[in-house]
């Protein structure tokens, strides 16, 4: 057993992530993560609710990380400085060697649509918690919800190039190029030189 991490949650992801990646996620049951991570059911159901929430658990986690940096950021800050600052804290702590996993994660929710919504939802949700965050320091609404669709699609686009294979940039990298990319079709209204696409 000395190949699994010692709390039975994290043997339990590793184990489910190999059997989605191995026979898919529609052909993994509950009692096969288990018998393979070597605990019961009841285990399982102690620390996941069903077999999706193992590809989902650390959604909160995430969310409560970002919103936390960014409630810490001076209230003076530009919004899109302040949420720029927030995911380049978070996710440099949260994805730490975490490239496998997540690419392996991404993978197996790219070949599910029913992952695939509830991974739609996630980031609604996170969208709309970054949202509240800058209204509660003082933001209107509609500042507060455009600097929040543009910090998560920074995020999202960043993360699916981390995932991506071939890739070695560390995530914190991608998630400055692709804000510096934001704020240039910001100022520029969209318009690029023909080598900037390159």
């Amino acid at each position: 057993m000395g190949r699994w991490p010692t709390g039975s949650r994290d043997r339990l992801r590793e184990a489910a992530l190999s059997l989605f990646a191995e026979r898919g996620y529609e052909g993994t049951s509950v009692a096969d993560i288990a018998e393979s991570a070597g605990v019961t059911e009841r285990t399982f159901y102690r620390q996941f609710g069903d077999k999706r929430e193992v590809l989902f658990d650390s959604e909160h986690t995430l969310e409560h990380a970002i919103v936390e940096r960014l409630l810490a950021c001076p209230l003076d800050m530009a919004p899109l400085d302040a949420i720029g600052r927030a995911l380049d804290e978070a996710v440099g702590t949260f994805f730490a060697d975490r490239l496998p996993s997540s690419r392996l994660r991404q993978t197996i929710i790219d070949a599910n649509p029913e992952l695939q919504e509830r991974e739609a939802l996630k980031m609604a949700s996170l969208t709309d918690a970054v949202s509240k965050a800058f209204v509660s320091q003082g933001l209107d609404p509609t500042t507060a919800s455009l600097t929040a669709e543009m910090g998560i699609a920074v995020f999202t686009i960043a993360f699916a190039n981390w995932v991506s294979p071939g890739n070695t940039e560390p995530l914190a990298v991608l998630l400055r190029v692709a804000m510096t990319r934001l704020r240039e079709v910001a100022a520029t209204g969209g318009a690029t030189s023909p080598d900037a696409h390159h």
